[in-house]
């Protein structure tokens, strides 16, 4: 490297420094010669001679093969060594060379990558080399759609480069930074960047972009894809590659403006697929069955079993486990190792799927054999060695919004052919493989979709909104969406924002809108936080946010669910579930937030420890935004009541109202809905509050909390203006309160009329009196003065 080179990354440098020092998220960059590498690297520095932008395939595999490591100055590792022998063997190396080519001669690069061809871990790895962002004090920043993903490929590449995870390879998730100073590979969720991009619009602290799993069209990826687009046009030095293991790739070259295309054959053997002739009655069921029926007769090979979510996932896998038992007791089948795997594992709990599975018993007995019991993560973001059998029961969770009634909601939905064939090919990594689906062949030629739907065209828009008002993106209309929303649940999204207060009439950002968008949460629970000051219970409403913000605190195993409910039954609050979560919350504080205490009382925790580190950092950012941290007596009347209050000024959009048949109805939207059977509440109040609309057999609502009709109409008067209600009992009952108000008003009005009038009256007797006492007096004295 020439001086130039050294001058060219001090300026850059220098400009990340004053970044930092106004940008919070700025705050881990650091001029590049702080960081251990400096702008020039000498003759015995294994980087000698590289130049940003320039490298070639021989320069990056005399790098890999050295005997010291580049990033820490230290000798490689044997793991290191072993790790590499299985590097070199992967697909993706031997297009290293084509990929350097296009990245040199492109700014966007579309690369398709079939599963296990090497992609998500090799390719950042091959522009660390040839980008060098930490001579210039930035890095690179690699998206994924799934915390978990993030997690575990961060910690494999940092083995990889023979580094410690969170120095020089990091991640970083909602809730969780896992990044340092020296961090110049960043793993992340794609909503982190664009949360990211808030403060940084142009993402300056990155010299190059890689959208991997592109295809799963998540809501932030759609997002980040058209910002993307839209800095790289101000900002020519960036690279930006998308990477996919199946996607349209036509449409996503056309769409980032003719890219070139790199195609990378994935390591796969045959997989031979099996349906069932008739349909599946009870899906977990038959997936339980079928991974016991693969363990007793089919040959040596790890299972991999796809369920919806983390109830249904542990539940299969405690079947599983008492059921393998039986029957290794009685001889029928080798040690079983049963591993769930779902996005809200801890990360030592993620990894166990790396495990071996276990030995025989015995010398020449039947083999031990691993079985995964995963979510849809497993489909593309990870590949686990070993896996020959899938059994795919056709199903997944989606994020479904109906913009005419505001409901979201988590529904099982049967997947796509696309999804369907990505798991398939799972069982074909180390040997050929065979994959049962739970469902006909008729079934998936006739009813599965051939790709799975954008999120962006199934979802609640309001927080993506306020991001891009945030960023400066005013013009949503024409902003370049790859898919565009439907313009009512764009509309939807707007006048949801209008009515918290972030955005004005005219669509503009507010400056509470602004302070609105700084919390990485739903704007309702944001203007929670943000209004708790005006009821004196923002420490409180803090912990509430925080236990909203994670999955249940609650267990209810099937084999103790009457001691859970009784376990229950002593943190309940007579007004509802949210102060129940308040009173577990301070319970666990007052234990010292034990584990044993968490276990004899049915409480995840694993979620509540989750719950105070949220908690932590929603803190912070309400420090940092200048709001109030206060909180009523505990021993106040009123100390409940102002909790209530607070959820009413975030969710009085999210309010249901009893009818006469005793069913509920949501105010405006008059869906009819029923009380969820896991609420503490014992009856049914007039007026409830909710978190969650679920759907499944029939409607119901999740988290609700008793308000008054009284605080609907002085917290919310905008969205509660009667004159914009459908007809219903809800509305009868507030026209009444308002007619009453109105009577009260008048009345008091006729009072204080009165009062005035008597008080008029009173003071005229009184100068009446006056006069005629001063009158009497000087007749008095006239008189006197005749006599």
């Amino acid at each position: 490297m020439g001086v130039a080179g050294a001058t060219s990354g001090d300026s850059a440098s220098n400009g990340g420094q004053a970044a930092a020092a106004n940008n919070p998220y700025l705050a881990h960059l650091q001029p590049a010669a702080s960081s251990g590498f400096g702008g020039v690297y000498g003759k015995s520095h294994p980087f000698h001679g590289l130049i940003p932008g320039k490298t070639t395939v021989e320069q990056q595999l005399a790098i890999e093969a050295g005997g010291i490591n580049g990033f820490t100055g230290q000798p490689y590792s044997d793991k290191y060594r072993e790790i590499l022998k299985k590097r070199q063997e992967l697909p993706v190396q031997k297009q290293r060379g084509n990929f350097l080519k296009l990245v040199h001669e492109n700014q966007f690069v579309v690369l398709v990558g079939e599963t296990g061809s090497g992609k998500t871990t090799q390719i950042p790895q091959f522009l660390l080399f040839d980008e060098l962002p930490q001579l210039k004090g930035k890095m690179i920043a690699c998206t994924q759609p799934r915390r978990v993903a993030a997690m575990s490929v961060a910690q494999r590449v940092a083995d990889e480069l023979d580094v410690k995870l969170s120095e020089e390879v990091g991640y970083s998730i909602r809730f969780e930074d896992c990044t340092s100073k020296s961090t110049v590979l960043k793993y992340m969720t794609d909503g982190m960047l664009l949360r990211e991009a808030m403060t940084d619009p142009t993402l300056e602290r990155y010299s190059a972009i890689i959208l991997d799993e592109a295809h799963e069209r998540t809501l932030s990826t759609d997002i980040l894809m058209g910002l993307i687009k839209e800095v790289a046009a101000k900002r020519p030095d960036l690279k930006v590659i998308v990477m996919s293991a199946t996607l349209d790739a036509e449409k996503f070259q056309r769409y980032f403006n003719d890219a070139p295309l790199l195609t990378v054959p994935g390591r796969t053997f045959p997989v031979e697929v099996f349906y069932t002739p008739e349909p599946e009655r009870d899906y977990v069921e038959a997936a339980i069955k079928t991974a016991l029926q693969i363990h007793m007769s089919e040959p040596e090979g790890d299972v991999l079993l796809f369920l919806t979510g983390e109830e249904e996932i542990e539940d299969a896998c405690r079947k599983i486990r008492a059921q393998g038992d039986r029957l290794i007791q009685q001889g029928a089948c080798g040690p079983l190792k049963v591993i769930p795997l779902y996005s809200t594992l801890p990360p030592h709990m993620q990894q166990r799927i790396f495990e071996q599975a276990p030995a025989p018993r015995t010398e020449g007995g039947p083999p031990g054999r691993k079985i995964v019991v995963s979510t849809n993560i497993a489909e593309t973001s990870l590949t686990i060695d070993g896996i020959v059998y899938v059994i795919d029961p056709g199903f997944a969770k989606q994020n479904v919004y109906n913009p005419r009634v505001r409901v979201e909601s988590l529904l099982v939905s049967p997947i796509s052919k696309a999804a369907a064939q990505q798991r398939a090919g799972r069982a074909g990594r180390t040997r050929p493989g065979k994959c049962f689906r739970l469902y006909t062949e008729k079934a998936f030629v006739k009813e599965l979709q051939e790709q799975t739907y954008p999120e962006i065209l199934r979802c609640n828009l309001s927080v993506v909104v306020l991001q891009l008002k945030k960023i400066g993106i005013d013009d949503l209309v024409h902003f370049d969406f790859m898919d565009p929303p439907a313009p009512e649940t764009l509309m939807r999204a707007l006048e949801l924002l209008n009515y918290l207060g972030a955005l004005d009439d005219e669509g503009e950002l507010t400056e509470f809108g602004a302070k609105m968008s700084e919390f990485p949460l739903d704007p309702q629970l944001a203007k929670m936080l943000m209004d708790s000051p005006k009821f004196k219970c923002s420490q409180e409403i803090l912990s509430v946010a925080a236990m909203l913000s994670v999955p249940n605190v609650f267990m209810r195993p099937r084999e103790a669910q009457r001691q859970a409910d009784a376990a229950k039954a002593n943190f309940a609050h007579i007004d509802g579930d949210h102060l129940t979560l308040l009173n577990v919350y301070h319970a666990y504080r007052a234990q010292n937030c034990s584990s044993d205490w968490c276990w004899d009382n049915f409480l995840n925790h694993r979620s509540l420890k989750a719950a105070d580190n949220v908690r932590e950092q929603l803190r912070r950012i309400m420090e940092r935004t200048g709001i109030e941290l206060t909180s009523t007596p505990f021993d106040s009347p009123s100390y409940y009541t102002n909790i209530r209050k607070a959820l009413v000024s975030g969710f009085f959009m999210q309010v249901a109202h009893v009818e006469r048949n005793g069913h509920y109805l949501t105010v405006k939207d008059n869906q009819v809905v029923l009380l969820h059977p896991s609420t503490v509440l014992d009856r049914k109040p007039e007026w409830v509050l909710y978190n969650e609309f679920v759907l499944t057999s029939k409607n119901y609502i999740r988290t609700i909390t008793e308000v008054r009709a009284e605080w609907l109409l002085d917290i919310a008067p905008q969205y509660y203006d009667l004159s914009t209600f459908p007809s219903c009992e809800a509305k009868r009952v507030l026209e009444r309160i308002l007619t009453q108000r109105k009577f009260r008003d008048e009345h008091d009005s006729d009072k204080k009329k009165d009062k005035r009038e008597k008080k008029e009256k009173k003071r005229r007797r009184t100068d009446k009196s006056v006069i005629s006492s001063e009158t009497s007096s000087k007749m008095v004295r006239l008189n006197m003065s005749k006599v």
